[in-house]
C-alpha cells in the first residue's frame, strides 16, 4: 500500500504528533510525507519527500497571530505550483494533518483525503466552542484544509471519531521530578513583554522559552532562553507546572506529564479559543492575555491550584488501524474491533 501523509510545519504540534504517527501508518506500507509550513522548530526524523511553503499563520509579539504578516508571505502562485507538483492519484490513501496543499489537490482532482488531525476535532459540533462567536476564524478553520472524512483528536472523546491526545513516545518515557519551577512557553509574545511580566512575578522561578529569542537572558527570578526541544522537555520534565498558549499537544503532553497546566489563548486564533473551551472543560484554568490585571490569577494557580487528573492511554497504532480499515479493503486489522467497541 501507498500512503502519503500530509503535515501541517505551522508551530511544532503536527510535527511533534507525526513522530509516533508516521510509525504507525509505516506498518501498513510505504509512506512518502508532505510538510508545509514555515514556523516549527522541531526536528523531525523522517524524510520528508515533499516540502512546500504552503500556507503559514504567522506569530506576532504581542499574543496573537499577525494576520497582516501572514497574508504578505503567501504566494497564491507558488502555492498554486505547489498543488500542480504533488501527485495525490499516485497513492491508496492521501491522510492529511490540518495540510493544505494536499487537501486542495484532492479536493481538485476528486481524490479522497482523510483528515487525521486535531483541527477536526476542534470542528465537531461536539466539541467545546468559546462563548463569542468568531466568523473569520470559524469560516478560516473549516476552509483552510478541505476533506472527505474527519478523525480528530481532542482532550476529551467527544464522540465516537474523537481520540484522546497521541503522547510521542519521547514525553511517555520521560522521568519527572519536581525541581520548584513552572515552564513558560508563549510563542506570540516578544522577549520584552515576557521580560517585563515575568519580572515582576516574583512569587515564582520561571524557565521561558521564546520563537524570538537568539541570547540567553537570566533575570533575579527567570531564564529566557531560545526554544528547543531537549531544553524544553526537561524543563517541562523538572516543572511544577507551564504556562503556556492554548495550543494542543504542549498541554496534553504536560497533563499526561501530571503539571499544573495555565493557559493563555492567541489573540485572533479561533482554533486557540475553541482549545481553552476544551480546556476549561477539563478544569484547567484559563486566562485571555499577559497583562498585570491577571497577576491575582497566575499566582493563585501557582500557589493554590490543583493537578487535573486524565489518562491518555498509548492508542496511536489503533487509531491508524482504525482509519486505514475504515478507508482500505484492508478489513482484518487487528485492535480495529476495539476501537469500535471502545469508542475513545
Amino acid at each position: 500500500m501507498k500512503i502519503l501523509y500530509c503535515i501541517q510545519g505551522t508551530g511544532n504540534g503536527h510535527l511533534s504528533r507525526a513522530r509516533d504517527v508516521v510509525p504507525a501508518l509505516q506498518r501498513h506500507g510505504q509512506v512518502d510525507i508532505v510538510v508545509s509550513g514555515i514556523q516549527a522548530d522541531v526536528e523531525f526524523p523522517f524524510p520528508v519527500k515533499y516540502r512546500f511553503k504552503g500556507i503559514s499563520f504567522i506569530f506576532g509579539k504581542n499574543g496573537g497571530v499577525d494576520m497582516l504578516e501572514s497574508f504578505r508571505r503567501f504566494k497564491s502562485k507558488k502555492f498554486f505550483e505547489e498543488m500542480r507538483s504533488l501527485p495525490v492519484e499516485d497513492y491508496d490513501i492521501v491522510i492529511s494533518d490540518f495540510e493544505p496543499v494536499s487537501a486542495w489537490v484532492c479536493f481538485r482532482k476528486n481524490v479522497e483525503c482523510i483528515g487525521l488531525s486535531h483541527q477536526a476535532a476542534v470542528m465537531s459540533d461536539d466539541s467545546p466552542k468559546p462563548e463569542d462567536s468568531d466568523i473569520l476564524g470559524n469560516f478560516v478553520l473549516r476552509h483552510y484544509c478541505p476533506v472527505s472524512k474527519e478523525y480528530g483528536f481532542h482532550f476529551k472523546s467527544y464522540n465516537e471519531n474523537i481520540f484522546t491526545p497521541v503522547i510521542r513516545k519521547q514525553i511517555r518515557d520521560l522521568e519527572t521530578e519536581d525541581r520548584g519551577h513552572y515552564t513558560v512557553y508563549l510563542p506570540a509574545y516578544d522577549d520584552l513583554h515576557l521580560m517585563k511580566h515575568f519580572g515582576r512575578l516574583d512569587f515564582a522561578n520561571w524557565e521561558i522559552f521564546s520563537k524570538h529569542n537568539v541570547q540567553k537572558v537570566v533575570g533575579d527570578n527567570f531564564v529566557i532562553q531560545p526554544i528547543s526541544n531537549e531544553t524544553f522537555i526537561n524543563s517541562l520534565a523538572g516543572s511544577t507546572g507551564i504556562l503556556c498558549g492554548a495550543g494542543f499537544e504542549t498541554p496534553a503532553e504536560a497533563l499526561f506529564l501530571k503539571k499544573k497546566v495555565l493557559a493563555i489563548p492567541m489573540k485572533g486564533q479561533y482554533e486557540q479559543q475553541c482549545n481553552a473551551a476544551g480546556l476549561l472543560d477539563i478544569g484547567v484554568p484559563i486566562v485571555s492575555s499577559l497583562k498585570s490585571k491577571y497577576y491575582d490569577v497566575i499566582e493563585h494557580w501557582v500557589k493554590n491550584s490543583e493537578l487535573v487528573q486524565i489518562d491518555y492511554p498509548e492508542i496511536t497504532n489503533e487509531i491508524v488501524d482504525w482509519v486505514i480499515a475504515s478507508h482500505t479493503k484492508k478489513t482484518d486489522l487487528p485492535f480495529v474491533d476495539f476501537l469500535a467497541e471502545s469508542k475513545l
